[in-house]
């Protein structure tokens, strides 16, 4: 009773790819378009035919685009009537937002988790959605999690929450009545960053997030890659500092060691002999006191060193941060960034660091961003 009214009529690749590409530039001429897509007037007419009709394409006033000679209607995406919501579920909350067709943030909320029984947390997440939903329809759900997910519907594995083989999405379905798509939150993240976000016009990128702990996505060619090993953590222990702590598992200066809040605050409390929270060690760091600075430091020579082994070996010249943790950057992003073009050849293409900064925001749009895209052009805009 939850999602969009009416189906959208049969809509292939080609015609996905024009929808894609309206929304990530549009407003967009026909001209403009076409070139950008290699496709004729009449390729292009044709294709969009069946998202006029589905409700998804508009024609917008010409003077959104200004230029010189006959005045053209430019093609855009409408808006009106797609909500989405998407959901970063952790070990211990639910964090929504509710979002447009473009991710831009309409409303938040929160819930806290009573514990980790599946059906507990499906009952929470349901009431969170409605709460989003606030009584209008909602075209998709989309949930990340820190863990491995199977078919955009199973959570294979999942540490934090201690599941394995939950088939998420169709108990959500069960009881909201709109598609679900579940996905790691690496992933999402990715497929945000690729529509609406710095990867944005760039056909292969990374992604690298710290905070809990450390993770890693790639889009490749204009498609976020997605495995079977997707969510397994594998770039949690690369070596990345001979003389630095240990991390859970016994290895010394690994990623996870460098570079996660936990470690990072547990070293700047032993230094100092009483306990500190992240973000105190960050704001002791940038006050200059040698005990937190040093470990801080540390820290942001080993995220340089970690972004020029992804470019290198990804052969990718953009690497975006992000995560709970990225406020490191704003401490030692020198130390980041010499660290990096230390580890980089110099006659290697010049490599490019953003920052997503938006923390936890950013892993609810990344959900969102994954409903919208396995939605797109599947469901029409309830009127």
């Amino acid at each position: 009773m939850y999602g969009s009214t009416g189906a959208a009529p049969s809509i292939g690749d080609s015609s996905m790819g024009l929808a894609r590409a309206v929304l990530m530039h549009g407003p967009i001429s026909r001209s403009d378009l076409g070139r950008r897509l290699g496709l004729s007037p009449a390729s292009l007419t044709r294709l969009s035919k069946p998202l006029f009709d589905s409700g998804l394409l508009v024609e917008v006033s010409d003077t959104l685009i200004s230029g010189v000679g006959r005045p053209t209607k430019p093609l855009d995406v409408r808006l009106e009537g797609r909500r989405y919501v998407g959901v970063k579920l952790t070990g211990d909350s639910a964090f929504g937002v509710l979002t447009d067709l473009r991710v831009n943030e309409l409303s938040s909320a929160h819930r806290r988790l009573d514990g980790t029984d599946v059906a507990g947390v499906v009952r929470q997440l349901r009431s969170l959605v409605l709460e989003l939903a606030n009584g209008a329809p909602i075209t998709a759900l989309g949930v990340t999690v820190g863990g491995q997910v199977i078919g955009s519907r199973v959570v294979a594995r999942a540490p934090f929450l201690a599941w394995r083989d939950v088939d998420l999405a169709s108990a959500l379905e069960a009881g909201l009545g709109i598609p679900v798509l579940v996905e790691n939150d690496v992933v999402g993240l990715a497929a945000a960053e690729q529509w609406f976000g710095a990867g944005r016009g760039t056909a292969s990128f990374a992604v690298l997030t710290i905070g809990l702990g450390v993770g890693y996505g790639l889009v490749v060619d204009d498609r976020v890659i997605s495995t079977r090993d997707s969510g397994l953590g594998l770039g949690g222990h690369v070596p990345l500092d001979a003389n630095g702590p240990l991390c859970g598992s016994g290895h010394r200066g690994c990623s996870d060691a460098m570079l996660t809040q936990g470690s990072i605050r547990a070293q700047v409390s032993d230094t100092l002999g009483r306990a500190v929270e992240y973000d105190e060690a960050l704001a002791l760091a940038a006050a200059g006191v040698p005990a937190a600075l040093s470990v801080v430091q540390a820290s942001g020579r080993a995220l340089g060193r970690l972004v020029a082994l992804i470019a290198n070996i990804a052969m990718v010249d953009t690497v975006v941060l992000s995560g709970e943790g990225i406020g490191l950057w704003k401490v030692v992003a020198d130390e980041i960034v010499a660290a990096a073009h230390g580890d980089r050849d110099a006659e290697a293409t010049p490599l490019q660091i953003t920052v997503d900064d938006s923390g936890t925001s950013s892993w609810a749009r990344g959900a969102a961003a994954v409903a919208i895209q396995h939605t797109l052009t599947r469901f029409a805009v309830a009127d």
